[in-house]
């Protein structure tokens, strides 16, 4: 029987170790390495073809480690497979114009959405899929393990062993996969000290250290303004917690990202509790630290927050509040991407998020022609979840729900997460939000996909929420009533103006369809006034005086 060796990871580690010792001399100290020597230490451990994770989430970035790895030398480091979360940062994809880098897998673009469109058309980048980030980090431990790891943190000390203060993040999983798989991984970090405050990632899951010349970039992705929320907003989020939260009792959420759920976090103080539901919606959130939960963290609503991430300026807020935020002995957050992303797939009884694209299955994307900006988190969060076994009030009338709608076809009795998709019917530049045939379609066949780019399947999506009404799927009975109800609630949109209108009506009588009236809702009371906190500095005086928003976001 021939001879097997189950150690070429490891002796190829312990190879690039060898060459990094060689290369650094003296510029190398124990694990730390100087700034000016990381291109030396790059082109010692990193060989060509390697698979690298380079962090970039949505906030905290490696963006020191991120400009060294571009200007490393071709000839040298080339057909790197890139692993990460986020491609947030220009030097995300110079690495690909570079000739450093040839494959790609990621869960999400931002704001290079468009020039990785136009790169993946002149065939400048391969893209092996579009994951979520639970799916990307998942199989960071099966078949996409990190040879080489390029990591942040706020601290290090002398063993190596990293503090990442709130931002955690994606760290731990990036970390533990490449650590224990015979890799290669190298923090940046804003300062060296005796001692981190608590050790967030071991020392020996670490090989190298770089002080970085500034600290690494975080964007308060999740900050909005008060003043940039409109009475339009203030309706959906009126209806929102009238039709929706209070009708099924949701005390376990997940928002997503922008100024509509912004917008019902700020009336819950208000409207909310003008309808008797403090304590009885919005309890457990599974969400960053957004500054507009802050007065109803002040009016009692709050009982916890776990976070994906943390927010530029909620640092001390966060500290005074340790009863709602998950903080360690040293006063500051412990964000947990996974943690956080299995929380909203598992533990949350509703998602509510805005998208680009619904088509008139239900079908929502934000990949639109020309901006492949993929998904993140929202279709783990916008899921239902099929291995779910706990109950909740929420889940079983979403299920039951679910059964009326199929005529009670299924004797067995399950629940079923709510999906809500809130947006206006009409977007920017007066794009329509509903269409036929969403563009995942034709970027797939230019991006050669093996599946349209969508990021929340209609099947799993529950209501449509927008400024003419709340659409139910759960009670449609056929695929023609789902496509009216889509239509139903698409205003003046190309799809709004094809509905039914008999038939609109008729599932209107039956409640699938409701208006803010049929809610109640006098649409002249939905004004600003009602929100708790109408600018930023509203914001820092609920707090009192604990939240310090980002100098973009003063303007006293």
């Amino acid at each position: 029987m021939e001879h097997m060796n189950w150690n070429t990871q490891q002796t190829n580690r312990r190879a690039r170790q060898a060459r990094a010792a060689e290369a650094l001399g003296a510029q190398r100290q124990g694990k730390t390495v100087l700034a000016e020597a990381i291109a030396t230490l790059l082109h010692a451990v990193i060989e060509p073809g390697d698979r690298v994770c380079l962090e970039g989430n949505n906030q905290k970035q490696a963006d020191f480690l991120a400009r060294a790895l571009t200007q490393l030398d071709p000839a040298r480091v080339h057909d790197l497979h890139m692993v990460q979360s986020v491609l947030a940062l220009p030097e995300h994809l110079d690495l690909f114009e570079n000739g450093i880098a040839s494959l790609l897998d990621f869960s999400f673009s931002g704001q290079q959405a468009g020039r990785l469109a136009k790169m993946v058309s002149a065939g400048q980048i391969r893209i092996g899929a579009i994951h979520t980030y639970l799916e990307l980090f998942a199989r960071y431990f099966v078949d996409l393990t990190p040879r080489i790891a390029l990591v942040c943190a706020q601290s290090a000390d002398a063993q190596g062993n990293l503090y990442t203060g709130p931002n955690t993040e994606d760290t731990p999983a990036i970390v533990e996969a490449t650590a224990f798989r015979g890799g290669i991984v190298i923090a940046q970090v804003n300062e060296l000290v005796d001692a981190v405050p608590r050790v967030d990632i071991p020392g020996d899951w670490v090989d190298y250290v770089v002080l970085a010349p500034k600290p690494n970039f975080i964007e308060p992705l999740f900050t909005r303004d008060p003043a940039q929320i409109s009475e339009i907003q203030v309706l959906m989020g009126m209806m929102a917690i009238k039709g929706i939260y209070g009708e099924y009792g949701v005390q376990r959420l997940n928002h997503g990202i922008g100024f509509d759920t912004a917008a019902i976090e700020l009336l819950l103080p208000t409207y909310g509790d003008s309808l008797g539901l403090k304590g009885k919606i919005g309890s457990h959130w599974a969400l960053n630290p957004h500054p507009a939960l802050i007065p109803a963290i002040e009016a009692g609503w709050v009982k916890s927050v776990h976070s994906f991430g943390s927010e530029l300026g909620m640092e001390d807020y966060i500290r005074a509040r340790s009863d709602v935020f998950f903080t360690g002995p040293d006063g500051s957050m412990r964000s947990n991407r996974a943690f956080c992303q299995a929380a909203g797939h598992y533990a949350c009884d509703m998602f509510i998020g805005s998208t680009l694209q619904i088509d008139l299955n239900g079908h929502s994307s934000t990949a639109t022609l020309g901006r492949i900006s993929g998904f993140g988190g929202a279709p783990n969060m916008g899921a239902d979840a099929r291995g779910r076994r706990h109950a909740s009030p929420a889940w079983l009338k979403a299920g039951a729900q679910a059964r009326e709608g199929r005529g009670g076809v299924s004797a067995m009795p399950r629940g079923q997460k709510l999906v809500v998709q809130i947006v206006e019917t009409f977007r920017e530049h007066m794009q329509p939000a509903f269409v036929e045939k969403l563009d995942a379609w034709q970027l797939a066949e230019q991006a050669g996909m093996a599946i349209p780019p969508v990021m929340i399947y209609g099947d799993d999506v529950t209501h449509i929420l927008t400024e003419e009404g709340i659409a139910n799927l759960l009670l449609c009975r056929s695929d023609e009533e789902r496509e009216q109800a889509i239509r139903g609630v698409a205003g003046y949109t190309p799809i709004g103006l094809g509905r039914d209108k008999r038939m609109v009506e008729n599932l209107r009588d039956r409640g699938v369809i409701r208006r803010a009236e049929d809610l109640g809702i006098d649409q002249r009371d939905a004004t600003r006034n009602l929100l708790a906190a109408r600018s930023m500095r509203d914001l820092v005086r609920a707090s009192g005086g604990l939240y310090q928003p980002p100098k973009r976001f003063r303007n006293w």
